[in-house]
């Protein structure tokens, strides 16, 4: 069997090398993403000719992550697939974009199921869109901000560096305490969500410079009411991990989110679309970031080999 391991900060940079060689805009595709939700997902990786092969666990069980990198792909699936019949299992992969399933095709032509998960597209945003708002259709997020700052004069943004990372930290947990009890009376798979982003979002605090994030939080009256994180998937495609407000505070998502976005031209100068992930299948998620109107989606399924 492959030996696959946790991953470690020490493999930043070879995996990222590599994901980017892959030329993907899908979030699965950040070492950020890896490190930060391994222990949810189950995530482990190794290397393999010139590629970085990940196994994880997602709803249809144990699979593996298309594999990313450059080189002869057909001797790599042969391992993967080898790796899992040795595992006694069937051979997934997950994530799978229509180019991928257009390749996998080519080297396997109809030995695999493709079954489409919509719960796990990524919406995809031009950043000059962001940072401008403009159009009838974002109408309603410049009235927002325009609420936010008339009722928040003294209003200021702020990259988010370790000397005021401790407050990003402490506006998430009193975050958690005011709207984590709404998520008691809900379903289970969404409450289960919610402790797994907990989770994500603890090691993004702990390992931040290592992990080379960039965020910004927003402050008013002295205190932090909205902050945001991410870090680069490819040159032109920077990932928003971590985006929070509190709800009670008209405008101040749109106004992190719109902050971010001017930060970002004027600082990442080469990065020209926002991932904003996916929306996991939740209502309200889903709502959010359809509002904004995605330019693109990464569209993303399961192959399953047939036999």
């Amino acid at each position: 069997m492959i030996a696959f391991r946790d991953p470690e900060i020490g493999d930043r940079q070879w995996v990222e090398e590599r994901f980017r060689a892959s030329g993907n805009q899908g979030c699965e595709y950040s070492f950020s993403t890896l490190f930060l939700w391994s222990g949810a997902y189950q995530q482990q990786v190794a290397s393999m000719d010139g590629f970085v092969l990940e196994r994880l666990r997602g709803k249809l069980g144990a699979g593996y992550l298309f594999p990313a990198g450059s080189g002869p792909l057909e001797p790599v699936l042969s391992a993967l697939e080898k790796d899992a019949a040795e595992r006694g299992e069937p051979c997934r992969f997950f994530c799978v974009t229509p180019e991928q399933a257009e390749r996998l095709e080519q080297l396997r032509p109809g030995q695999y199921a493709f079954q489409s998960d919509r719960d796990g597209w990524d919406y995809l945003y031009a950043l000059d869109r962001l940072a401008g708002l403009g159009g009838k259709k974002l109408h309603g997020k410049r009235n927002h901000i325009r609420r936010f700052e008339e009722s928040h004069p003294d209003w200021q943004v702020e990259q988010i560096t370790m000397d005021n990372l401790a407050e990003c930290a402490e506006m998430d947990l009193e975050w958690n305490r005011r709207y984590r009890s709404l998520d008691a009376a809900g379903e289970e798979a969404e409450a289960r969500t919610r402790l797994d982003e907990r989770h994500a979002m603890s090691r993004a605090f702990a390992h931040y410079e290592a992990l080379g994030m960039d965020g910004l939080l927003l402050r008013t009256g002295g205190k932090v009411v909205a902050f945001t994180m991410g870090s680069p998937i490819s040159a032109d495609t920077f990932d928003v991990h971590f985006e929070k407000a509190y709800g009670e505070i008209q405008g101040a998502y749109p106004m992190i989110n719109r902050e971010f976005a001017r930060w970002l031209q004027a600082n990442r100068p080469g990065v020209r679309w926002l991932n904003r992930e996916d929306d996991m299948g939740l209502e309200g998620l889903r709502k959010s970031k359809e509002s904004y109107y995605p330019d693109r989606m990464v569209e993303k399924s399961a192959a399953i080999r047939r036999d």
